[in-house]
């Protein structure tokens, strides 16, 4: 499983630094004002975030506002470095997304396979890894598959994680095969659609079926199929060359220095070796604002379309046999990160556990990308009231 694990690695490492895009795509600028937008009130979230800042819960952060297809705010503020050295922060620096990961890499590669008629959404997991267990019921012994649809709305009844150092212990490091494995015959906790608990290993799941069914490893078919199209220049998973140059590192390991470049996510570290469904796409502020605009008019950003418009309002709702949790189809559907003012029928998004989170709302037609690095250099910090407080700003400042 070892050597499995790290021919991956360098399989992967040799795709995603000789087959880079040389077209690149940028949302335009535009002044707040002619996004129908107040300035003033908007350079209000400057003060939000310096305060979190002098606070110590983040070393610095990036945001991007989008509007009407406009970059309408983008600004860097402190530090993305601390040690060993501190470095300023940039609007190019990369962050790791953690689970913000799950929208863009995992879920976004998931749909294309659902509109091209490679999978539904009703299919049962065990229709392409056959060894994935259902849930059965204790008392009479019925069993419940589980579909594709529960786990993109987290209602399938897996646990919420593994345990990470049990696995290592019993498979190596790295395996992936070793974890999916544990994820086929972990516990199920309810039957599906009964409940709601937000897990990694759905989305590690929906990973291994993406893989069984197009033969490629999430990584790539995510390079090739979402980031490339759209012209993303820092935006992949396991960074080389100059997107490895730009990255904020994360947590201090063992050996007193901080993760660069590598998931910080423990199940996508040591486990998956950076190829996961859960965590393990890098990306920057800029990158991100071309998905949020693509994704907000329909799925196709300047002439370059990575989903259809019924697809793209697909994720947007949150099926009606779910609703009580809402969670739309690999996002979230109101929360904190999105403050208190946009629509919580219309507004969704996504955080991740290092401090990013991404917000867009089709009835306003606007975004938020807020990449803050809190676990930098411990996991310590927090980002929950400043995503808050900003989102509520950008909203507020929305005049017509």
């Amino acid at each position: 499983m070892k050597k499995t694990g790290l021919l991956l690695i360098t399989g992967l490492w040799l795709f995603l630094s000789c087959s880079r895009d040389p077209v690149s795509f940028s949302v335009p600028a535009a002044l707040p004002q002619a996004a129908g937008m107040d300035a003033g009130h908007l350079s209000r979230v400057d003060g939000i975030i310096w305060d979190a800042i002098y606070a110590e819960d983040i070393p610095g952060a990036v945001l991007a506002v989008v509007r009407h297809g406009k970059m309408v705010y983008l600004k860097a503020y402190g530090n993305r470095q601390l040690i060993p050295d501190t470095l300023p922060m940039t609007t190019e620096t990369v962050f790791d997304l953690a689970s913000v990961s799950k929208c863009v890499g995992t879920t976004l590669s998931i749909m294309q396979l659902v509109e091209r008629g490679q999978l539904r959404l009703i299919d049962p997991v065990d229709s392409y890894i056959p060894d994935f267990q259902p849930w059965i019921d204790p008392e009479t012994g019925r069993k419940v598959r589980i579909t594709m649809a529960d786990l993109l709305t987290h209602t399938s009844g897996l646990p919420a994680y593994g345990p990470t150092e049990e696995l290592i212990e019993h498979y190596g490091s790295p395996s992936p095969q070793g974890l999916l494995e544990y994820i086929c015959y972990c516990p199920r906790n309810y039957k599906p659609k009964t409940d709601h608990v937000y897990s990694c290993l759905n989305f590690i799941t929906l990973q291994h079926v993406l893989e069984n069914i197009t033969g490629t490893p999430l990584a790539q078919y995510a390079q090739e199929n979402v980031f490339d199209p759209l012209g993303l220049q820092h935006t992949t998973y396991m960074p080389q060359g100059e997107t490895l140059a730009l990255c904020a590192p994360t947590e201090i390991q063992e050996d007193g220095l901080p993760l660069l470049g590598e998931v910080h996510d423990p199940l996508a570290r040591l486990l998956n070796a950076g190829n996961s469904g859960n965590a393990g796409v890098f990306s920057n502020a800029e990158d991100l604002a071309v998905i949020a605009v693509a994704l907000l008019n329909g799925g196709t950003f300047q002439g370059r379309r990575i989903l259809g418009p019924m697809t793209v309002k697909a994720m947007e709702r949150v099926p009606a046999d779910v609703k009580a949790y809402g969670r739309n189809l690999g996002w979230g559907r109101a929360g904190s990160w999105n403050g208190d003012l946009f629509n919580p029928k219309t507004v969704y998004g996504h955080t991740g556990y290092t401090g990013t989170s991404m917000v867009l709302d089709p009835e306003t037609d606007t975004a938020i990308i807020l990449l803050a690095n809190r676990v930098h250099p411990h996991d310590d910090g927090a980002a929950i009231s400043m995503r808050t407080r900003v989102a509520n700003i950008v909203a507020g400042s929305i005049i017509k």
